[in-house]
């Protein structure tokens, strides 16, 4: 199951991912998510309640943040439990999106 929540100010809009993000998350990143946050400066994923991930919820991660940042936008990945993280280093995602993606 995977939900989500956004938090938004004057300048920023945080997503909270909750629950897996896979093939079946993806819809609701790229059709609700994505659009909700676009116009905002600085957009942070907070990925504190993702317990999975996923090939293709690794390719979704990959297309958010380079559409965000061709829209000139700032986004930052917080809150990455250890073994999402895992994943993270053996897919090289630091590598892939730079170290500044991540807090």
């Amino acid at each position: 199951m995977f939900a989500y929540q956004i938090n938004r100010n004057e300048d920023e809009a945080v997503v909270i991912f909750e629950g897996d993000l896979d093939i079946e998350s993806g819809e609701v990143l790229e059709e609700d998510i994505l659009p909700a946050v676009s116009e905002y400066p600085n957009i942070r994923l907070n990925f504190g309640e993702v317990y999975f991930v996923d090939s293709s919820g690794i390719g979704l991660i990959i297309r958010t943040v380079d559409e965000l940042r061709e829209r000139g936008r700032s986004v930052k990945i917080e809150h990455v439990r250890p073994e999402v993280m895992e994943v993270f280093e053996l897919l090289q995602i630091r590598e892939i999106l730079g170290e500044e993606a991540f807090d």
